[in-house]
């Protein structure tokens, strides 16, 4: 299931911080990450698990890795060093990228879900509740590194935590939101409960994969932990705010 849009009609406001977030995301993928071939830049500014406990830069070397469904054998280039704070890189990761799948799903749902938080909340709330939920998204993801023994120098990156914050906040927000779907090639709309929902029990399946000792490279620790605070934060943001009148059906 795909989303494709929202009803927005009742929006009263440019969400100008929405489209602002959209274009750094994009400015840093294709200016500084080289579309996802600079990888010195990346493992730069990447999330370390290891980096955010010990709060000590990592630099390692190359090495050669081979390809488990194709047997094709490339060079990884190790850690690179950190210019700024290695706790500063829970930020920055944010805007970061591993390619353009990753970077056109992670905007396609910010640009639906972001806007319709946005109105709600104001600009000036909207970006702090962004953040603050990206920033424990990575937490959330170095913690369970940490729990369950996973490798920690593995670098992450992505606005998938702080998306699934705001996927979080919306669900909270606007359940009954009508969501426009590409579900089983087939458009459709849905309530946001359904969209929404059916995303996060997916990352809840992948997440105990992982637990099982699966692993895919997603960060699903990221998303749960994310989405939470999304759940957990949103009506503190939202306090004071009024809402406005929604379609419902």
């Amino acid at each position: 299931m795909i989303p494709i849009g929202d009803d927005n009609r009742d929006r009263t406001i440019t969400p100008y911080v929405n489209y602002v977030l959209i274009a750094i995301n994009l400015i840093v993928f294709i200016l500084f990450q080289g579309a996802g071939n600079n990888l010195e830049f990346t493992y730069a500014f990447s999330t370390v698990p290891q980096e955010i406990v010990t709060g000590e830069d990592l630099v390692t070397e190359s090495s050669q890795v081979q390809d488990p469904t194709t047997g094709q054998i490339y060079v990884l280039p190790g850690l690179q060093p950190t210019p700024i704070s290695v706790y500063i890189t829970l930020l920055t990761s944010m805007f970061m990228h591993g390619g353009w799948a990753h970077i056109l799903g992670n905007m396609l749902y910010l640009w639906i879900f972001g806007d319709n938080l946005e109105d709600r909340l104001g600009h000036g709330r909207y970006l702090l509740f962004y953040l603050l939920v990206g920033l424990l998204a990575s937490l959330a993801h170095v913690f369970t590194s940490v729990l369950i023994g996973d490798n920690l120098q593995i670098p992450s990156l992505g606005a998938s935590g702080a998306i699934a914050g705001v996927l979080g906040g919306y669900l909270l927000l606007f359940p009954g939101r009508r969501v426009t779907v590409i579900l089983v090639r087939v458009v459709t709309q849905v309530r946001a409960i359904f969209a929404v929902g059916l995303w996060f029990l997916l990352q809840l399946v992948g997440g105990l994969g992982v637990l099982g000792g699966g692993s895919d490279g997603v960060a699903y620790a990221a998303h749960i932990g994310g989405f939470i605070a999304g759940l957990a934060l949103i009506k503190l943001f939202a306090a004071g705010r009024q809402p406005q009148r929604t379609q419902s059906w």
